[in-house]
């Protein structure tokens, strides 16, 4: 009743039109005939006198406006005059910078620079609200994640690598690629942070809702004064951590070198389009997200898992020639456990071929009995078609084409009790990393993608999902003889999430279909 007090000046009194709005025909003419009562006793009951909401003291109405959402306060500044003035009060803009994009400076000290924090508010952090959450650059099939963030009184797009090969378990890379801030009252300033010669000027233009783009308008900026060689080997050393004469394999060397001059070109005029973090149910095997992964003469790439009913899919969001961003890397099926033999059977690689192969085996003919048609199956390689001679296969781990009962029941133990069951890789699987876990709780049969330079010939064969822990699992690829490794990626994104399961699935089709 207080706000009933407030807002129609009579309060709990029988005259209250909250009330009468809520009582029926009987009582309503019950108040009217009690109505002939005593002027004086009426006032004394009904409280103080009748106000408005403009009849109320200005700092009350700073705070009631201060807790409204800011994109509802220029529509109150058109009912009247008063209401305009009070919105210039900066304590309302402070308010909403902290509570809606998380600006927790002291905005006090912008006073110094004649910037208001209505004016951060609507020149900087409503103008470009759309641009904040996580991104994926259109870079051919390379791709890449961006993270679009408030940071103080900047908003700034961050670029997240993965860490150095092999090192999957190493926290991931990030560097700045442009930022925004408000210099003056006019505008925000845009910045191109790409190169090294610090930032420059830059455009952002936001084409629609889940797609923007920058320019950067001084690309001499991103110019080495030691030419193309030096600007190579910057970019080697900060991209793998090391120089080319450290990498001894020669295949590894011209996609590393194919890499910078594909990458290099664009010169930081990008379009991005929106990506969302994978929603989680409690029946997940794990938590689903964002996971670095080993794939071999490739290096580290970022792959998002998500779970949908029965499989699990590892999508990229970096990539490579073979295999690119935004193409199904890995495909699990849930149903279809698979009991790895005990320690010493599982070194044979011949053991483990033949539980995989039994188990593609019944999947062709259900779904051959289901009316499919599944490809035909076939032996596995050390090489897929178009791919190359095995020593290749064996450095390029991962989706390149280059590149017994007692046992079932200790795996069911130890999957039940949770303690796992040993593992490790049979002879003659490669691995860049070798660090990988000794004991797994889960396997499954799966499916990963594989493929020649350019996305050629694409093709899907058997493999092994191996679940290590809630942040680690490993894929590995039967035909290739290779183990692809990878960690969570653990960083915390704002603005990642799906509004909705059928938006991110929308949004898998549309990367997906933008390399298909």
């Amino acid at each position: 009743m207080a706000v009933c007090a407030r807002l129609c000046g009579v309060g709990p009194a029988r005259g209250c039109r909250r009330r009468q709005q809520r009582r029926g025909p009987a009582e309503t003419a019950a108040a009217d005939s009690e109505a002939d009562t005593d002027p004086e006793e009426e006032r004394i009951e009904a409280g103080p006198a009748r106000c408005t909401l403009l009849e109320l003291p200005p700092e009350l109405l700073v705070e009631i406006f201060a807790s409204l959402p800011g994109t509802d306060l220029p529509s109150l500044a058109q009912v009247c005059s008063r209401f305009r003035r009070i919105l210039h009060t900066d304590t309302i803009w402070r308010r909403r910078c902290r509570e809606e994009y998380g600006v927790c400076e002291n905005l006090r000290k912008l006073e110094i620079t004649g910037v208001s924090c209505r004016d951060v508010y609507a020149k900087l952090l409503h103008r470009y609200r759309h641009i904040l959450g996580l991104w994926q650059p259109d870079i051919g099939p390379y791709g890449g994640l961006l993270n679009v963030v408030v940071d103080g009184l900047f908003i700034i797009g961050w670029m997240y690598l993965p860490p150095h090969d092999p090192h999957v378990g190493d926290p991931m890379r990030f560097k700045p690629l442009f930022r925004i801030h408000l210099m003056e009252r006019k505008s925000a300033t845009v910045e191109c942070m790409y190169g090294h010669k610090g930032p420059h000027n830059g455009h952002i233009q936001i084409v629609k809702r889940d797609e923007f783009s920058t320019k950067c308008n001084q690309t001499d900026h991103h110019r080495m004064s030691g030419g193309r060689q030096e600007e190579f080997r910057t970019w080697l050393r900060e991209e793998w951590g090391r120089t080319l004469e450290d990498i001894f394999h020669e295949h590894m060397q011209e996609l590393i070198l194919m890499k910078f001059i594909y990458t290099s070109q664009y010169d930081n005029c990008l379009t991005y389009r929106r990506i969302y973090l994978p929603p989680s149910h409690p029946d997940d095997l794990i938590k689903p997200g964002l996971f670095k992964g080993t794939y071999g003469s490739h290096g580290l790439e970022i792959v998002m898992l998500s779970f949908h009913g029965s499989r699990a899919r590892g999508t990229k969001i970096t990539g490579d020639p073979n295999i690119p961003a935004g193409q199904q890397t890995v495909e699990i099926d849930l149903h279809r456990r698979i009991q790895l033999p005990d320690v010493e059977n599982l070194r044979n690689f011949n053991e483990l071929s033949r539980i995989v192969l039994e188990v593609r085996e019944q999947v062709r003919l259900e779904q051959q009995e289901a009316g499919e048609d599944p490809a035909p199956p076939r032996e596995p390689s050390a090489k897929g078609p178009e791919g190359p001679p095995p020593a290749a296969a064996a450095a390029a781990a991962g989706d390149s084409k280059e590149a017994g009962s007692g046992a079932e029941a200790a795996a069911e133990q130890s999957a039940s009790t949770g303690q796992g069951q040993p593992f490790v890789l049979p002879v003659g699987v490669s691995s860049r990393n070798e660090d990988y876990p000794r004991t797994c709780r889960l396997c499954f049969y799966g499916t990963g993608l594989i493929a020649g330079h350019g996305f050629t010939s694409p093709e899907r064969t058997p493999g092994v999902f191996v679940l290590f822990d809630e942040d680690c699992f490993g894929f590995l690829w039967l035909e290739l003889k290779s183990f692809s490794l990878y960690s969570r990626v653990q960083a915390t994104f704002q603005n990642a999430d799906a509004p909705s399961p059928q938006a991110f699935d929308e949004m898998l089709r549309n990367i997906q279909s933008l390399t298909s």
